[in-house]
């Protein structure tokens, strides 16, 4: 699957800059276990991507073996950082098969990441909320006054 928002030089996939690939372009045939050690999943992970349709077709080496390439590890990374926003795999899925669909659900991916991303704004506010909250007991606990222990009976 080519994701052009994905693959494409100069185009920021992720706030954070992308992780070198292992081998450039033109020699970037991966076997599962590379791929799984390079991303962290594992082969069983890649493997039910691949076949709930979330990983585009994978190419095969004439023994039947996966051959991934950079590409699809750049699609790897996405669908990392939209499991790190807590997007349900359905949506992952509806999103891949925007992808193969083509430029013309451009309108409908937007608003899928659009929706995607109101859930991380609420996420924050939370995760910004029970912070403060344990900013202030933290802060109760380093002024209270210490009570020595009882001695056991």
């Amino acid at each position: 699957m080519t994701e052009t928002e994905i693959a494409s030089p100069g185009v920021d996939a992720c706030a954070s800059a992308p992780r070198p690939h292992p081998r450039p372009a033109g020699q970037d045939r991966y076997t599962i276990s590379e791929v799984a050690a390079f991303t962290g999943l594992s082969a069983h992970t890649l493997r039910w991507y691949e076949r709930i349709g979330l990983m585009p077709h994978v190419d095969r080496s004439h023994t039947g073996q996966r051959r991934f390439t950079n590409a699809d590890l750049d699609w790897l990374a996405f669908v990392g950082k939209l499991r790190l926003t807590g997007m349900p795999v359905a949506d992952m899925v509806r999103y891949a098969e925007l992808v193969r669909e083509g430029e013309h659900t451009f309108e409908e991916r937007r608003e899928l990441l659009e929706a995607t991303r109101r859930d991380v704004r609420t996420r924050i506010a939370e995760l910004h909320d029970t912070l403060a909250v344990l900013d202030y007991k933290i802060e109760f606990y380093a002024g209270a006054p210490r009570v020595p222990e009882r001695p056991s009976a």
